[in-house]
């Protein structure tokens, strides 16, 4: 296989195994892309600016601001005014929006585990923990 084909074959492999995780959550359901995006920087992130989201997630910030209206509605964010400028709000998750993300990862994680006990043998699951830094490289690469 040369590298087109290869580069081609691994994308498409990450990309259905990244729908399929999707699937296995409620959230799926609830939320578009952009929205789980955007809850997943704020649990990485712990609070940003809208801007900061907006431009994080590659939307408009009036897009941005339909989001967080949304999500707010919904108990999942919270919004906080800045101590040093009251036109700037930080927005950052509820307790209830970081339960979310947990039980997203934790059924995506259960699924996952299930899919590679049932499927692979223990010589394949040996050689995907082989090629995970590997992986991990390619996700560094700029």
């Amino acid at each position: 296989m040369n590298s087109t084909e290869l580069s081609s074959s691994l994308r498409n492999a990450v990309s259905a195994l990244h729908k399929r995780l999707r699937k296995q959550s409620g959230a799926v359901d609830m939320y578009s892309m952009t929205e789980v995006e955007t809850i997943s920087r704020l649990f990485r992130a712990t609070s940003l600016l809208p801007t900061e989201l907006a431009l994080q997630t590659r939307v408009k910030t009036q897009t941005m601001s339909q989001i967080l209206k949304k999500m707010e509605e919904q108990g999942v964010i919270k919004r906080t005014p800045s101590k040093d400028d009251r036109r700037k709000v930080f927005v950052s998750l509820t307790p209830a929006g970081r339960k979310l993300v947990e039980k997203t990862r934790y059924d995506r994680d259960e699924w996952l585990m299930g899919a590679i006990e049932e499927s692979l043998t223990a010589k394949e699951k040996e050689l995907i923990e082989k090629v995970l830094p590997l992986l991990n490289k390619l996700v560094e690469t700029k």
